[in-house]
């Protein structure tokens, strides 16, 4: 009896000594991400053995009291208490276990040893070259798709990698990656070549915010961050912005999603004095969906005008019912907005689309506070970037509280795991120091 005790006691520091290694944290947190353009099982799996394997010793691991894990649980608190007056409860309990990991994954990574930044980085190092390989994926398919069909659509938006993956989600996956190559010291011919094909794919998937971001974030990486000379600088910086220029100017296709976003904002169909048919297409303006009473069937939303629109029913609702302090509860908010539809005499169709801001799906669902949570949340995790000096944190904060102008980017499972799986590492590394990569 003795012999078989000592036996389990062994073994059992051995689980715990294997546990308490960062290194088996680094691979099941790259699993997480690396699996992220993949079915949803994949992402569910990987999180919950990620969970599983963090709880299993916790007696046996010192908490860490971090602050800004503790919003994220806060966040999912303000979700569960709003089955209290939810719309519609069956949609909320549905929500509540999509959302779940605003709860575990911070509780996870309150009890795991503090991953250090060498860690932290060789985890986006994994992802990052995953995202290569997806690139290189989405390229032949496309390729092997146009010798069949000879359709030029089948490389660009959610031809390229399907609508239901979505070319908005993977434009951040790739972005983030794409970032991750362009910080790096020192840069063999592996990682230029990432570069390329990572660049190369954002633009195809042509996400006019993840490309404006991107943009940005480039300029300000090279003139503010880098330590190349100031001729280096200049070239890098005048051969992205010329490339993405082109291909929005002479590119038909990614030209053409520029080009509706342009028309919408300087179009008057007010004064359109030409007799409309019932099988024209009518492009409504900015300043239509922001006021127009009663649209017709034939009304064609550009992402833009959508997007105004959802923000306008949603301003419209705050004034006709008392959400202010509630919202309609979690999930519970797509009823009324196929009400609105409905009201203001639009496709049916567009009552399925989700407000695409989620700033205003969260106010709409969970009301003023859980409005003011969001906001700190992305505060706290944009201060933590400034302070630190990391770049990548900084690419990460700032997409983020610009992609959630123009997505409900926690509507979709992939976009809950990426947003708390980042938050999580970047707000937890033990020694936060610039480091040389």
């Amino acid at each position: 009896m003795e012999h078989i005790y000592n036996f389990f006691k062994k073994a059992s520091l051995k689980t715990i000594d294997f546990i308490k290694n960062p290194a088996v944290f680094v691979y099941l947190l790259s699993a997480i991400l690396i699996t992220l353009p993949l079915n949803f099982a994949f992402g569910s799996i990987t999180c919950i053995l990620f969970i599983l394997v963090s709880f299993s010793s916790v007696h046996k691991i010192k908490f860490a009291y971090n602050s800004s894990l503790l919003l994220l649980i806060t966040f999912y608190f303000l979700m569960v208490i709003s089955l209290f007056w939810t719309r519609d409860l069956k949609l909320t309990l549905g929500g509540l276990k999509k959302e779940v990991l605003f709860l575990l994954m911070p509780l996870a990574f309150l009890f795991i040893p503090k991953l250090s930044k060498e860690s932290v980085y060789k985890v986006f190092r994994l992802f990052s070259f995953s995202m290569v390989f997806y690139a290189i994926y989405y390229f032949l398919k496309a390729f092997f798709r146009y010798s069949k069909s000879g359709d030029t659509t089948v490389f660009f938006y959610h031809e390229l990698v399907t609508k239901e993956l979505n070319a908005i989600y993977v434009s951040v996956f790739a972005s983030f990656a794409l970032f991750y190559f362009i910080v790096l010291d020192v840069k063999k011919i592996k990682e230029k070549i990432a570069i390329v094909l990572l660049f190369v794919l954002v633009v195809l998937l042509s996400s006019k915010n993840i490309l404006a971001v991107d943009l940005l974030l480039i300029l300000i990486y090279y003139f503010f961050f880098s330590d190349s000379t100031k001729r280096q600088k200049g070239i890098i910086v005048t051969v992205f912005s010329t490339i993405m220029i082109v291909a929005v100017l002479l590119v038909p296709k990614i030209r053409d999603r520029f080009l509706i976003e342009y028309q919408t904002i300087y179009t008057d169909n007010s004064i359109n004095t030409t007799k409309e048919t019932e099988d024209q297409v009518n492009t409504i303006s900015l300043k239509e969906a922001w006021s127009k009473e009663r649209f017709e069937h034939n009304d064609f939303f550009s992402g833009t005008a959508l997007r105004l629109y959802q923000i306008r029913i949603f301003k419209e609702l705050l004034y006709e019912e008392n959400i202010l302090f509630t919202g309609y509860g979690l999930e519970a908010s797509q009823e009324k907005i196929r009400e609105k539809v409905k009201q203001h005499n639009l496709y049916p169709d567009y009552g399925t689309f989700n407000f695409h801001n989620q700033y205003v799906q969260t106010f709409a669902e969970l009301g003023i506070f859980g409005l003011l949570v969001l906001l700190l949340l992305l505060f706290i995790n944009l201060k933590n970037a400034l302070q630190n000096k990391d770049f990548i944190h900084i690419v990460f904060a700032v997409t983020m509280i610009m992609l959630f102008l123009t997505e409900s980017f926690f509507c979709r499972q992939r976009g809950v795991i990426f947003f708390i799986t980042l938050y999580c590492m970047l707000n937890t590394i033990n020694n936060p120091k610039k480091l040389k990569i």
